[in-house]
């Protein structure tokens, strides 16, 4: 059980405190509601950027690296196609300099043409580094492209294309920044060696000063009910040959995320999980095959990776896949194998919320998913799924009508 507290500043920024007396650090994350979902499409990996520009100065703090490093603290930040996330942690008895910091970025950046350029450049060799000229680097664009055909889901955080990051104006940056980077879009989580009573007084101090905003209002197309199987072969300069197979699922509040979760643990956690024992070891097709899913807030994907071995063509490891779907959808799991997936879900989020980092995370995370008491009751979810449960929502959505197969082969 994970204990908090609550409170609401004026301008509606959400504050919640962890007390954890056992460590001396203290871990401070914000998460702003926004990601790559909330992209105009004509204007996509602004989320991404601003990933990046949050670290270039703000309005009263030309330098945030070296503040925080002066008072023995280390940050960093990740963005999602739904939320942007900052978190530092430091020593207790220097938390007033996270406050300042992080207060001070979402009170406004120190806009400039220069510091756009700076990291304009950064983002846009990320971009051809890691999804162009990386081997590949672009199975995501095409999986995105294949499974999502109207919801913004169908790019990736970095963005659709290099030229919308190239092309970016100040003034666009500015209008992106002062919808979303607000109060009230946001959750700030302070965890570890400190009193409720200080983060209140540090939150108002630093942080209740800050204009609210407006309440951005989500408006994004939900993504049809697909009716036909979708496949795409692309040629490339690899080493081997890979197979994906995504299937839309629930989206991240739905009962029906519990056992999707758990088919994908059922089919690849692990060595003795299903995938790997007859496609790897048994038959031989694959050297190596994940089942996992993208954990979208929206509907996601439960996904099959696998990496062929040159001996086996496309076509052969493609129906070995449906084979052991198929075994998934005829029979119901046994109640050992049951209790073996959910224990082992049990035991990851144990030791995830070791972590003080990960729990302030956390808490953020399911505050901004509508409540933070959701982190207590998680494993409850888990344990109330059946093997029934299982087996229906498996033939519920691994269906051919609802796959997207991309296959990604090596040129020779």
């Amino acid at each position: 059980m994970i204990h908090y507290e609550k409170f609401i500043l004026k301008n509606g920024l959400r504050v919640i405190v962890h007390q954890d007396h056992s460590t001396p650090m203290v871990a401070m994350n914000i998460i702003y509601d926004v990601g790559a979902r909330d992209e105009n499409p004509e204007q996509t990996g602004f989320a991404h950027l601003f990933e990046h520009l949050m670290f270039g100065g703000s309005v009263n703090i030309p330098d945030y690296d070296e503040p925080l490093q002066n008072a023995g603290g280390e940050n960093n930040a990740y963005t999602t196609n739904d939320i942007t996330n900052y978190y530092i942690q430091l020593p207790a008895q220097n938390i007033e300099t996270a406050f300042w910091l992080e207060s001070d970025r979402m009170m406004s950046l120190a806009f400039g043409e220069k510091s756009l350029d700076v990291q304009r450049k950064v983002v846009c060799e990320e971009f051809k580094e890691h999804y162009i000229n990386k081997p590949y680097g672009d199975t995501w664009k095409y999986l995105r492209e294949l499974c999502y055909t109207t919801h913004p889901y169908r790019w990736m955080t970095i963005g659709k294309e290099l030229s919308h990051i190239e092309q970016a104006k100040l003034q666009d940056v500015k209008d992106f920044f002062f919808k979303h980077y607000r109060p009230l879009n946001a959750v700030l989580c302070v965890a570890g060696n400190i009193e409720t009573a200080e983060v209140k007084r540090l939150a108002e101090k630093w942080f209740e000063p800050i204009p609210s905003g407006e309440a951005y209002v989500r408006n994004i197309p939900a993504e049809p009910k697909q009716t036909a199987a979708r496949s795409l072969t692309v040629e490339k300069d690899v080493p081997v040959s890979l197979i994906f197979k995504a299937y839309p699922m629930a989206d991240r509040l739905s009962p029906d995320y519990y056992p999707a979760d758990l088919i994908t643990e059922v089919l690849s956690g692990g060595q003795s999980s299903r995938l790997h024992q007859k496609l790897v070891k048994e038959k031989q097709l694959f050297s190596q095959i994940d089942c996992y899913h993208t954990g979208s807030v929206d509907k996601g994907l439960l996904v099959i990776e696998g990496k062929l071995l040159p001996t086996t063509p496309a076509e052969v490891g493609d129906a070995a896949i449906i084979e052991e779907i198929e075994k998934l959808k005829s029979t119901a799991i046994s109640q050992t194998e049951l209790e073996k997936v959910k224990n082992k879900i049990e035991s990851m989020i144990a030791f995830e919320d070791l972590g003080l980092l990960n729990r302030a995370n956390n808490l953020a995370f399911y505050e901004l998913l509508g409540d933070a008491e959701r982190m207590n009751r998680e494993f409850d979810f888990y344990n109330q799924v059946t093997a029934s449960d299982i087996q229906r929502l498996a033939n519920e959505i691994l269906v051919p009508e609802n796959s997207n197969t991309l296959f990604y082969l090596a040129k020779n």
